[in-house]
């Protein structure tokens, strides 16, 4: 809220150098604001009695939004990458999937890997697991299993995530 936005009858101000003027009246506190060319900010609206500073209300939001911005570089984007095993898989099959595997979490991927039975191969869930599980050892150096192998219908799942850095 700012200036006239402002709804409290009295507010503790702050001067635009940071120092404390008191609690003032809303009409006071506006004078104070226009006599130093700036605005009037609410600062805390729930405090007893609100806070309000004298500052330039176009620089503060300006900043506001940069700090933003800053943030929003800052922040990774994790993405999860699916391999899609069988519980029949080869053993070159298998390795080649799990290269594959092993470059989405390199790049900093969350990999789920899964199983989909079909036909009669649902009442083989054991064999589905055990591939799960090998996959899991065999990516335990650059992967830590988020998510134990789990049923969603006809489909095992397993997440991996990547390491942390030390």
């Amino acid at each position: 809220m700012v200036n006239d936005g402002i709804r409290a009858r009295e507010v503790r101000l702050i001067a635009d150098n940071g120092d404390q003027l008191g609690v003032k009246t809303k009409h006071e506190a506006l004078d104070l604001a226009e006599q130093a060319n700036l605005d009037l900010v609410l600062v805390a609206p729930k405090a007893k009695p609100p806070v309000a500073k004298i500052m330039d209300y176009g620089k503060y939001r300006f900043e506001l939004q940069k700090k933003q911005r800053e943030a929003r570089k800052k922040q990774k984007v994790v993405n999860v990458k699916e391999i899609r095993l069988s519980p029949t898989i080869d053993t070159n099959d298998f390795n080649t999937k799990m290269k594959n595997a092993q470059k989405f979490l390199a790049k900093g991927d969350k990999v789920k890997v899964s199983i989909r039975f079909r036909g009669r191969a649902i009442t083989h869930k054991d064999i589905g697991r055990d591939v799960l599980n090998r996959f899991a050892d065999e990516t335990k150096e650059v992967a830590t299993v988020e998510s134990k192998p789990k049923m969603d219908g006809r489909s095992m799942f397993l997440m991996l995530a990547p390491k942390a850095d030390k």
